[in-house]
């Protein structure tokens, strides 16, 4: 038995090299370790000091295959550090390799995504962007690092992979593909900007394509609630906010279902809610009437009255805590704090939304927004993107996704001219990167898939609510700027009555 297991073993590299002989290719500016798990052998290390659990350890390993893990180490300037790793399967690989997506500020890679990936066939890769840890203090008279972040540790992780792959296995991928939500999207829309050659096709979730406007406006909506005592929104008052939207505008889409279709058509005016008399519970004073206004509002430059980002949407407001709470969002502080003004006593509120956002497009947003529309290099080699976002999103708003596609759709000449390779589903009632009200349980990737590998392009894809473990209602996802449209019969928790048009 055993002898049988090494024969197959070994017959598995027969088109390639050994795992460990990986060590010793050679890269530029890059180090390799490459070691053999056996199936079912892997287990995440645990964090310094050996409490607690390890970084995306939560998921059982012990179902995987036997795979090739190879860590690297990436340094194309003389201050990057750049982590990546890839987990290549030993059989049953796909012959496609996917490169995974982070999430804010984050330097980590985590084990349970490499996992996801190598479960559907994939050469899975991820890399910590060169630093360690959610915050971006890394980036404090750090410009290359703030490079690595922006865009340049992605096209090693993406170089990279292709000649690990081509090593191991004897042959180029056939595809690569991108996977990401929040950061992640931006880090896929980037590469399809600035690299268009690393891959074929992109999953770009909810993507901070504008990463310091939402920056801008989370300070924009730190400062209206956090002006003076009268201003700030208790959360309690949040789902008031929430059921009064619902109330007003629900039923446009022609269905009563707690989910706005297209909340950019609702034109609730939260003044309806303000209190008659004392403060209460259920209604709104008239401070906070205003600070409600601000948060719906875009983001604007007082002097030239230009959009610099997009505000929320009706049908958020359970999800305000991330902007509208105690504390003004992490994220934003840090991109202000560390890449822009590199001072640690730097205080919100003197954020000046005209001068201090020109420095800040100078400082860091050439190097980590991703807005460029010209998408023609890659569209040319026939590359695909699927893009999406939830409605509801409290973090990134839906409507800066929208704006982007119309954007690339402008410059290319048209819809029609980005249709073949470039759709951008927009989620009715789903939060950040999922959750929400809506049926935010779909699988975009399968989709890219069936687009590139069948020539199947998704005109809707299917998606699922759950709810107590149980799916409770299935809808279709329409390529912008198609909704989903119910047939007038039938339950209106059954995909099958309704169309996109």
């Amino acid at each position: 038995m055993l002898k049988l297991a090494a024969l197959l073993f070994v017959a598995s590299y027969a088109m390639g090299a050994s795992c460990e002989s990986l060590s010793s290719l050679s890269i530029p500016h890059t180090t390799i370790v490459a070691e053999s798990v056996a199936a079912g052998g892997f287990a995440p290390a645990a964090p310094a000091g050996g409490k607690g659990k390890a970084k995306g350890g939560g998921e059982a390993f012990g179902e995987l295959p036997a795979f090739c893990r190879v860590q690297v180490t990436s340094k194309p300037s003389p201050d990057s550090d750049i982590k990546i790793e890839y987990w290549l399967p030993v059989n049953g690989w796909n012959g496609n390799f996917e490169a995974n997506g982070n999430g804010g500020w984050s330097g980590s890679i985590t084990p349970n995504t490499l996992a996801t990936g190598m479960r559907r066939g994939y050469a899975a890769a991820m890399t910590d962007t060169g630093h360690d840890g959610g915050s971006a203090s890394f980036a404090m008279g750090h410009p290359e690092k703030v490079v690595d972040f922006g865009y340049r540790a992605v096209h090693e992780m993406a170089t990279t992979g292709k000649a690990l792959i081509k090593a191991f296995y004897g042959r180029d991928a056939r595809h690569s593909y991108w996977n990401g939500c929040s950061a992640g999207g931006r880090q896929g829309l980037m590469a399809a900007q600035r690299y268009p050659e690393d891959f074929d096709a992109i999953v770009a979730g909810a993507p901070a394509i504008n990463f310091t406007g939402r920056a801008t406006q989370a300070v924009w909506i730190g400062q209206a609630t956090h002006k003076d005592e009268s201003s700030a929104l208790p959360q309690s008052k949040f789902a008031v906010i929430h059921a009064a939207v619902l109330e007003a505008c629900d039923a446009h889409d022609g269905v009563k279902d707690g989910v706005l279709e297209d909340p950019t058509k609702c034109k609730f005016d939260p003044k309806a809610l303000e209190c008659k008399g004392a403060d209460e519970p259920t209604c709104l004073t008239s401070a906070q009437v205003e600070t409600v206004r601000k948060i719906y509002s875009d983001v604007v430059n007082p002097r030239t009255k230009s959009v610099i980002f997009q505000g929320h949407e009706p049908g958020s407001e359970n999800g305000w805590t991330t902007m509208a709470g105690a504390n003004v969002f992490t994220i934003a502080t840090d991109t202000f704090k560390y890449a822009v003004f590199e001072d640690n006593n730097w205080d919100y509120k003197t954020l000046n939304f005209d001068s201090d956002i020109a420095k800040t497009d100078q400082k860091a947003g050439k190097v980590i927004n991703a807005l460029d529309p010209n998408l023609k290099p890659f569209l040319a080699r026939g590359g695909k993107i699927i893009q999406y976002h939830g409605w509801a999103d409290p973090q990134i708003s839906p409507r800066s996704s929208v704006e982007y596609y119309k954007s690339v759709a402008a410059a290319m000449g048209g819809v029609s001219k980005i249709s073949d390779n470039y759709r951008l589903f927009m989620v009715p009632g789903m939060a950040h990167c999922g959750g929400g009200d809506g049926t935010a349980n779909f699988d975009m990737l399968a989709a890219l898939e069936q687009w590139v590998e069948q020539g199947k392009a998704p005109d809707r894809i299917e998606a699922s609510r759950a709810r107590n473990g149980q799916t409770d209602r299935t809808r279709p996802l329409c390529a912008y700027p198609q909704v989903a449209s119910y047939k007038g019969s039938g339950s209106t928790d059954d995909t099958a009555n309704f169309v996109c048009k």
